[in-house]
């Protein structure tokens, strides 16, 4: 893991293949790229079990709140069938922005694994964001995992793949 990680973030979240969960966020990154959204995907782990999968659709779908966090936690909450997502584990390529914090943080979710740092959105600790102090206190938070490959995803040339 990298020293942000380190410095700001919980060594583990129990004991999750991390890799496994996060290359399933990635393939959801690269299906959002090939049909034509931001490189960005998620999963959502329950017990071990993935729950829901989904990415980016914001210009796919005309609808600037669907990011690939809220896909995920759309569909998790409709497949458990409750609002309250304790327990759950959102892996995804991209550190998310406020709106998607602010989601995690309503769901009640457990943990939050991201690849890849975003300083200028993110809003679960690189950024600076205010939600991250009320973040951290309630979400444990790993980043790093997997960031080489997300990195080539969020990179311009991803785009024309």
């Amino acid at each position: 893991m990298d020293s942000f990680c380190q410095l700001l973030c919980a060594d583990t979240i129990g004991r999750v293949n991390y890799e496994l969960y996060m290359g399933a966020a990635l393939a959801e990154a690269k299906a959002a790229i090939a049909s034509g959204d931001t490189g960005d995907g998620a999963v959502a782990v329950l017990d071990e079990a993935m729950v829901a999968r989904g990415h980016n659709q914001v210009q796919t779908s005309g609808d600037p709140t669907a990011h690939a966090v809220m896909v995920v936690l759309r569909e998790a909450a409709r497949r458990l069938g409750r609002p309250n997502l304790s327990g759950m584990i959102i892996f995804t390529a991209k550190e998310p922005c406020a709106m998607c914090v602010g989601a995690l943080l309503e769901a009640d979710v457990d943990g939050l694994v991201f690849a890849l740092a975003d300083p200028d959105k993110g809003a679960a600790g690189s950024g600076g964001a205010s939600t991250t102090e009320a973040l951290r206190r309630r979400v444990r938070i790993v980043s790093g995992i997997m960031q080489a490959e997300a990195a080539e995803l969020a990179s311009p040339l991803a785009v024309g793949r």
